[in-house]
């Protein structure tokens, strides 16, 4: 009896001792020469949602109502597997390049050969590992912005981590309780401005009230590239590329919207300056912001929103009205593309401009991308006696065929020309229009998201 009553206490050791080394190395300890926290998620969140433990969520395995997916034109979404119940996600900091309008490229930082970011999706309730690795020349380190997690997994150099070095990995890992728009970038003021951010979108555990039938991410950045350059100035204050989702218009991807549908846009901002967001036709509300869903009772109508610098401000509106509406900072300076780099050596001078000159500049431009030249607008006969001029005048690039893409069927000739800088649209479509556009997408692309019309 003494024999068998040892057996079972030593079983019952050895069995604790393999589930606690399980647990251990969920949490992130040193494995295969990658670099982790300083130790377990020990802690336990305190929210309206609840008591969690480390690991309650895959514990208590939730069905989740189907959430509508965020789309992030012109960025990606970063893909994950699953370890049990574990979201298990890979992002590498590296250096990119990314074209930002037909005519440049940059050499920015960024997140798996994007920048921004791929976009990360999870959903209240998830227990989420990211395996994190530098592909950097120097060290780095990942904050999650508005998450509510333990500090050792907060992303801090040397207050909540060990920098994470060139060519090391780095285990992250908790429970996301919270829901909402979030963001994740380097916690490293240069970094930021080269570019490393990127969505983390929490969808509820219960569907938003009322539904949306769209659901769109912009991230606004702006960048300081002098002529002939392509590396960011990230000591700079002046700024003269400003960018939606990496890319400044007319390079950027119109929104799609069925006629009479709801649509919810994530605005993200993260650089130096604030940015006045306006959305031209229609009415929405604030909806939330980089803390989550706002109530009800302080939504009221407004069309244009100010994002300020490390703010998400998410917005609805109905889809009421048809057209192509434009949605852009206010901020004059930032509707318009940089103006002195466009034949690389040569700057424009705007204000000591002629029409012939004008009109020979812009077709060097046409001819190295190239797209076909369009005439500018009208002026005056006695414009160039006319002091302030010119202004506007010279300063419009139609570009239509150079960044041509399904969701750019059907629009005007020379739309382009008037899209420029932080600027992009929503194309509120009837059905017929909408379906054509849709199905163009698909047969461009086979990996192209169908469209989704149902709650979130």
């Amino acid at each position: 009896m003494n024999g068998r009553r040892k057996f079972f206490q030593s079983a019952a050791v050895f069995g604790a001792g393999l589930f606690g080394l399980r647990e251990t190395l969920r949490a992130g300890t040193p494995v295969n020469g990658f670099q982790s926290p300083r130790g377990n998620e020990s802690g336990r969140h305190s929210s309206s949602f609840g008591t969690q433990g480390p690991h309650a969520a895959p514990a208590n395995a939730v069905v989740h109502n189907r959430a509508l997916p965020m789309v992030t034109p012109d960025v990606t979404d970063l893909p994950h597997e699953m370890d049990g119940g574990v979201k298990v996600f890979h992002l590498a900091a590296e250096p990119v390049k990314r074209k930002i309008v037909p005519f440049k490229t940059i050499d920015a930082w960024g997140y798996n050969g994007s920048c921004p970011g791929p976009t990360i999706q999870v959903q209240q309730g998830d227990r989420v590992r990211v395996v994190f690795e530098n592909h950097l020349p120097e060290s780095t380190s990942l904050h999650w912005h508005g998450l509510e997690i333990p500090i050792e997994q907060d992303g801090v150099p040397y207050i909540s981590q060990k920098p994470v070095a060139p060519g090391e990995k780095y285990l992250y890992e908790f429970t996301v309780h919270q829901e909402g728009t979030f963001f994740y970038h380097a916690h490293s003021a240069m970094q930021e401005m080269m570019g490393q951010i990127g969505f983390f979108v929490a969808h509820p555990e219960k569907n938003y009230k009322p539904r949306v039938d769209h659901d769109y991410g912009l991230i606004l950045q702006e960048w300081a590239v002098l002529p002939s350059n392509t590396i960011p100035n990230t000591a700079a204050m002046e700024f003269n590329w400003l960018t939606f989702n990496g890319v400044s218009a007319p390079m950027t991807t119109p929104l799609l919207a069925r006629l009479g549908s709801r649509v919810r846009l994530r605005i993200l901002n993260l650089g130096m300056d604030h940015h006045p967001v306006h959305l031209h036709g229609h009415q929405f509300v604030v909806t939330g912001t980089e803390g989550g869903r706002a109530p009800e009772s302080t939504w009221y109508p407004m069309n244009t929103v100010l994002v300020g610098v490390a703010q998400a401000r998410v917005v609805e509106f109905e889809a009421k009205y048809p057209g192509a509406w434009m949605v852009h900072c206010h901020l004059p300076h930032h509707m318009m593309n940089s103006m002195m780099d466009l034949l690389r050596d040569r700057q424009i001078e705007t204000a000591d401009q002629t029409e012939a000159k004008a009109d020979s500049q812009m077709m060097s431009l046409a001819m190295s991308v190239p797209f076909e030249h369009a005439h500018h607008a009208p002026i005056a006969q006695n414009a160039e006696s006319v002091p302030g001029f010119p202004q506007d005048a010279f300063m419009e690039m139609g570009m239509d065929e150079a960044v041509e893409k399904p969701e750019t069927y059907g629009l005007p000739k020379n739309w382009s020309a008037g899209m420029m800088g932080m600027m992009t649209m929503i194309r509120v479509l009837p059905d017929k229009e909408y379906d054509v556009i849709l199905s163009k997408k698909k047969s461009a692309s086979p990996l192209a998201q169908e469209e989704h019309h149902h709650e979130s």
